[in-house]
C-alpha cells in the first residue's frame, strides 16, 4: 500500500556513482534531519491502482518507484490503446526548515521486445506544482531488440530547478512509454516496451540534490 516514505539524510555523493570518493558532493550536503515523502497520487494507464509502489533506497539518499504493470505494446494480443502507457507520480516532500531540494538524476530500467522495424520510446518530465513543466527527456529504442534496457536523466548543477523555499509544492513526475509497429507486421508479431520485466518488477531510482534556503 502506498503511504509515507521516510528518507534519512546520508551523504549525497552516491549520485555520481555507486561508490564515490568521500569528498564528492556535487549536489550539496543534505539536511541533518529526516525527510518524509507523502505519496499524494499515482495515476495513469501504466500504473493502475496497486501496481506501483514507492520505497526508500537502501542507503536512504533517494527514493525508488517499483512498477508491476507498466507495458506498452502493439500487435497480436494488444488493444488499440496499448501502444501508449503513462504514469504521473505526485509527491509531497517534507524537508527540514531552512532547506530545499531538486531531483538531480533519474535512473530507469525495463525490458524491451521490439520486432525488426518496430520502435519504442521512453520519456519523462519533472515539475513542481504551479511551475512550468520541464522539457521531455526522450530515450528511443529500435528493433530488432530483445533485452533489458536502462536509461538515465541527469541535470547539471546550474540547471537544477529547486522547490520554492517556505512553500508546499507537490513534485510531479510524468513518464510515458510508446511503441510503434513501424515496418513490422502487427498482425503476426507483438512488440512491447515495459518498465517491468519477465522475471519481476523493475525499479526507477530518483536522486536528490540539496541546498540551504536564504536566511530571512
Amino acid at each position: 500500500m502506498l503511504g509515507p516514505v521516510a528518507i534519512g539524510c546520508a551523504a549525497v555523493a552516491m549520485f555520481a556513482a555507486p561508490v564515490a570518493p568521500p569528498s564528492a558532493a556535487p549536489y550539496g550536503e543534505p539536511p541533518p534531519d529526516r525527510i518524509v515523502i507523502d505519496v499524494v497520487g499515482v495515476n495513469g494507464s501504466g500504473c493502475p491502482a496497486g501496481t506501483a509502489n514507492v520505497t526508500v533506497s537502501p542507503d536512504n539518499t533517494a527514493f525508488t518507484v517499483t512498477y508491476s504493470s507498466y507495458t506498452a505494446q502493439v500487435g497480436v494480443g494488444a488493444k488499440p490503446t496499448d501502444f501508449r502507457k503513462n504514469c504521473q507520480l505526485s509527491l509531497n516532500v517534507h524537508v527540514p526548515q531552512g532547506f530545499t531540494y531538486a531531483v538531480a538524476k533519474a535512473d530507469y530500467r525495463g525490458f524491451a521486445h521490439l520486432e525488426k522495424g518496430a520502435t519504442g520510446l521512453q520519456r519523462a518530465t519533472y515539475y513542481f506544482q504551479g511551475m512550468s513543466q520541464s522539457t521531455y527527456v526522450n530515450h528511443p529504442f529500435t528493433g530488432a531488440l530483445h533485452d533489458n534496457w536502462q536509461a538515465s536523466d541527469s541535470t547539471g548543477i546550474d540547471a537544477l530547478v529547486y522547490a520554492p523555499c517556505g512553500a508546499v509544492r507537490y513534485f510531479n513526475i510524468n513518464t510515458e512509454l510508446r511503441v510503434d509497429a513501424g515496418s513490422s507486421d502487427p498482425t503476426r508479431t507483438t512488440s512491447l516496451l515495459a518498465m517491468d520485466s519477465t522475471d519481476g518488477s523493475i525499479n526507477t531510482l530518483y536522486h536528490f540534490a540539496w541546498k540551504p534556503c536564504p536566511r530571512p
